[in-house]
């Protein structure tokens, strides 16, 4: 286990355990609109590099996303939730979400539900962002 400072809380993470759960994940599923235009953003990792910094210390796809939902719309997109499981323990909780960036904010969490990670190993805790992200796709934004 080793441990990371992610938005304020202490983690101890376990990395081969993340890493080899991710290799053989499935991209995010759901075909809606909204979840599609996430999607082709993840693709072309068009999110603020401090999320695609967390993501990448353990080799973790954009598009695999554990959970991903549409909050709000907002004058050029969406505001989006997603998660992403780690495998490890939340030691010590921050107080408050961290606001990491104009676009939005993350934080350390433990989501009961499983969404997209039915089998992930024991223990865990979720990376989760709330992120205004821009409409890409080609067709309309039905905010």
């Amino acid at each position: 286990m080793v441990r990371y400072d992610f938005f304020g809380t202490l983690v101890e993470v376990d990395e081969d355990a993340t890493r080899s759960w991710y290799a053989k994940a499935s991209k995010w599923g759901c075909e809606c609109g909204h979840c599609r235009n996430f999607l082709l953003l993840a693709q072309q990792r068009k999110f603020p590099s401090l999320t695609l910094q967390a993501l990448d210390a353990f080799d973790i796809p954009p598009e695999k996303a554990t959970y991903v939902g549409q909050l709000y719309p907002t004058e050029n997109g969406d505001c989006y939730q997603f998660s992403y499981r780690i495998a490890g323990t939340i030691l010590t909780q921050g107080t408050d979400p961290s606001p990491l960036y104009d676009a939005g904010m993350g934080i350390c969490t433990h989501e009961t539900y499983p969404y997209g990670a039915p089998d992930f190993p024991t223990p865990h805790f979720d990376l989760e962002f709330s992120l205004k992200l821009p409409w890409v796709l080609e067709e309309p934004h039905h905010g």
